[in-house]
């Protein structure tokens, strides 16, 4: 039967995830995508147009400016159209009294029909109440009249005086010999004329806000094949409105001109360009990622995360664009990568800015900018208060970058927005405040930041603090072994501060027994005497599975674990297993001395191994001259390799002759010869 290859399907499922989420990120992508095309055209006003003469090719309104719009606004606040309702009730009641009067003082019939018809006209009309609401008010008022309602001059509504002398002039018209003060004496007519129109506070205040809230945002239309601007022509404040007005049209209704399966291709091209300008970049500059999952969807997640952020925004308003700490995910990616890896992606990941939003260029240029600060300067200032003057550095390189762009539009200070000078201040000041949220992704992605590997090296923490009691010459070793592999993977270009890390915490599981370890053996006490050699083998061979168990209590990253399961990888405990032969063990019985732990597989993990079996070794050395140094490395370096403890490592031949190099130089300088001081 077919032995089966697990590490190959290991790989296999590995590559699959990644570009699974190459694809799930592709499709998140294009459902995002605003369904529009880009505007093709760049201008400033002031300068000349560019392009051939432009006509417009379909018929768009013309929009208003904002300062148009505010204008409106603002006197539309002002103006406050008092709503009244004709209450119909009240002329029937005033004529029911009229009636009562004109029977009790004896006025004649005639007199009465005068009189009744102007009161119908009056109130038909509408009488308004004489107080302080019309004080300020509008030149017309809304007026409700058989549940219908529309605005109407002020000055054609009478007031109760105004009726009352209207009534008089009617009455002397129709009868000229009659003493009419004597009959609205008689009948108290200025006192029965009252309002029939009725203030109403609510509707009132309805209006006024539908009126303030409902602008129109147009004023005009051009029509297809009038000129907007012709070539060489000079951009007025009017030709850029037309300009803005035909852009924003075409954007709306038109896209980019073609059919909707045209702009879709566009969309998939465009993404496609990016996430595989993403994949080559990680390629050429770190591929290790390209075999770590996690890390790579991690990458893919922060390219989506401003994507979708960048889309958001677009509904929003365009200067909000200059309020988002873009540059916060650059310090994302720092967290958890090189930086000769992160700024190159991370201007990748700005792209979508020159595509989606209007002012494309000055926002691309000033979030690489800023986000190339922060790179540069979180390394330092990323503790305490000085994180704050980090972002005020950020700040600075933000407002240098605007002031630029807004110098080469309008050549002096007298245009510079405010606004968005204040938004590029909440800018900065964002990307101190979202910066914790790297530690949520730590978790989430299963990733060490450098903030957990400083905070994990540093030797006060609880779990050192215990090694380096309970088994002070392992931690020592764990000392110089860290020492020895940091310098060494620098010279290959990986994770040092890993590795650093990783060697600190390989030989924790000695914790467990001690005195099992010659390092930790006090003098005069041999722990092995009287034990056989398969029982010391399982002892020591134990430091691995109890490092495990003990990591897992100190919530160590299975990353820092990797390295505790395969410094020794499948090698044998070579002591024991000699003891072992000579007094006539099977020397096939092989595997009760063998460790049972991982092969490593990257780079940092080999290095430690390597690390660990020669600062061992060159303890037991008692000639330390260069040669003897020499010999030592590369016997034991051969040995890993031709019990192919390194056949799953992703390290060439090239890096381990550079790693020999680098362990070589480094014990020299340790272990050169010293001058003998004359004695007492």
């Amino acid at each position: 039967m077919k032995r089966i290859n697990f590490n190959k399907i290991v790989e296999a499922l590995k590559k699959w995830i990644i570009y699974a989420g190459i694809f799930s990120t592709f499709l998140i992508m294009m459902l995002l995508m605003p369904n529009e095309g880009k505007f093709k055209y760049l201008y400033h006003k002031g300068r000349p147009w560019m392009y051939e003469t432009l006509m417009a090719p379909f018929d768009f309104p013309i929009l208003k400016t904002e300062q148009e719009l505010l204008k409106e606004r603002e006197d539309a606040l002002q103006k406050i159209v008092p709503y009244y309702k004709m209450d119909n009730t009240v002329k029937t009641a005033v004529l029911l009294k009229i009636l009562q009067l004109q029977i009790k003082n004896e006025i004649s019939q005639e007199i009465e029909n005068n009189l009744e018809n102007s009161i119908n006209k009056v109130y038909e009309t509408g009488i308004l109440p004489k107080d302080d609401i019309l004080k300020g008010a509008a030149s017309y008022i809304t007026v409700q009249k058989d549940k219908r309602a529309s605005e109407q001059l002020l000055d054609n509504f009478y007031t109760p005086e105004k009726a009352v002398r209207f009534l008089k002039s009617e009455l002397i018209v129709e009868n000229p010999i009659l003493n009419v003060d004597s009959v609205f004496n008689a009948i108290k007519i200025s006192e029965l004329i009252v309002p029939n129109l009725i203030y109403d506070q609510n509707a009132t205040t309805l209006l006024h806000k539908e009126a303030v809230d409902y602008i129109s945002p147009t004023k005009g239309m051009v029509y297809t094949g009038e000129l907007i601007v012709s070539k060489g022509e000079i951009i007025t404040s009017d030709i850029a409105q037309l300009i803005d007005s035909y852009k924003a049209e075409y954007k709306i209704n038109t896209g980019n001109m073609g059919s909707m399966s045209q702009l879709l291709a566009s969309h998939a091209i465009i993404i496609i360009i990016l996430l595989s300008l993403i994949y080559i970049t990680v390629f050429f500059i770190n591929p290790s990622i390209l075999k770590t999952p996690n890390r790579f969807i991690f990458l893919l997640f922060i390219v989506l995360l401003v994507f979708a952020i960048t889309v958001a925004i677009k509904g929003l308003g365009s200067q909000y664009y200059f309020m988002i700490p873009y540059a916060v995910c650059a310090l994302y990616m720092s967290a958890f990568f090189k930086s000769a890896l992160v700024f190159p992606t991370y201007m990748l990941a700005l792209l979508p800015l020159l595509i989606i939003t209007e002012n494309g260029v000055i926002l691309y240029v000033l979030n690489v900018f800023s986000g190339g600060i922060a790179i540069l300067l979180f390394s330092t200032y990323n503790r305490g208060w000085l994180q704050f003057f980090n972002s005020f550095l950020i700040f600075v390189g933000l407002f240098m970058a605007y002031l630029s762009f807004e110098l080469l539009s309008s050549e002096n200070f007298s245009y510079l927005n405010l606004t968005v000078v204040l938004y590029l201040f909440l800018n900065a000041l964002f990307v101190v405040a979202t910066y914790p949220l790297t530690f949520l992704f730590e978790k989430i992605f299963g990733l060490v930041s450098v903030s957990t590997l400083k905070d994990l090296s540093d030797t006060n923490n609880k779990a050192l603090l215990e090694l380096s009691r309970k088994a002070p010459g392992t931690f020592q070793h764990s000392l110089q072994v860290a020492n020895l592999a940091e310098r060494a993977v620098a010279e290959i270009g990986g994770n040092s501060r890993l590795v650093k890390v990783g060697a600190m915490y390989h030989d924790i599981g000695k914790l467990y027994n001690p005195q099992c370890f010659i390092e930790n053996e006090a003098p005069g006490i041999n722990y092995h005497k009287g034990l056989t050699p398969q029982e010391s083998a399982q002892k020591i061979i134990n430091h691995v599975s109890e490092g495990v168990n003990i990591a897992k209590k100190y919530r160590l990253p299975q990353i820092i674990i990797n390295f505790i399961t395969s410094h020794h990888g499948h090698s044998q405990t070579l002591f024991f297993y000699n003891q072992y032969c000579k007094e006539g063990g099977d020397p096939n019985n092989k595997d009760i001395f063998t460790y049972t732990g991982s092969l490593p597989r990257t780079k940092e993990e080999v290095v430690v191994m390597m690390a660990d079996a020669v600062e061992a070794a060159s303890r037991t050395l008692k000639d330390y001259s260069s040669e003897s140094i020499s010999n030592l490395v590369d016997s034991i370096l051969s040995k890993r390799i031709s019990d192919e403890q390194l056949i799953n490592a992703d390290i060439s031949i090239k890096e381990i002759n550079i790693v020999k190099e680098a362990f070589k130089k480094h014990l020299i300088e340790i272990y050169h010869a010293r001058i003998e001081y004359p004695k007492g």
